[in-house]
């Protein structure tokens, strides 16, 4: 049997915000935008590619705090590429950084960004995300 982890949920103040933040800036697609009642409402959205949405909404997850959601991962061919894309749309980004023995540290000449290239940014509640280059996924 397969299980399939296909939802995660995350908590935000400003619903409008966070969707405009993720498809806008992020270029997550839209799934639906459902209103339930004046308590409840949830936006899906998918990152392009990716078999696992997001949700974000009011009434979705009330225990959470917002921005308390951190290591979101997504996974790319290219980080180095991905991070321009996402700077270039105004996304408050780090510099991509290379995990070694010593931990993070600055990417040098040479550097290999496979499985230990990434980058990293959170969205307007402060959710926590990286971007991590994995070249067999492409």
């Amino acid at each position: 049997m397969n299980w399939t982890l296909e939802v995660v949920c995350v908590p935000v103040t400003d619903v409008d915000r966070a969707k405009a933040f993720y498809a806008e800036q992020l270029g997550f697609n839209v799934d639906h935008d459902s209103i339930f009642s004046e308590e409840s409402r949830v936006v899906q959205l998918t990152p392009p590619g990716s078999g696992c949405s997001i949700v974000v909404g009011t009434g979705v997850v009330p225990a959470m705090p917002p921005g308390m959601v951190q290591g979101l991962q997504l996974v790319v061919p290219d980080v180095k590429t991905a991070r321009a894309e996402l700077a270039g749309r105004g996304v408050d980004i780090t510099e991509v950084q290379v995990y070694d023995e010593d931990g993070l540290r600055p990417v040098r000449d040479g550097d290999e960004l496979n499985n230990v290239g990434f980058c990293f940014f959170s969205d307007p509640d402060g959710n926590g995300w990286a971007v991590q280059q994995i070249n067999a996924r492409a």
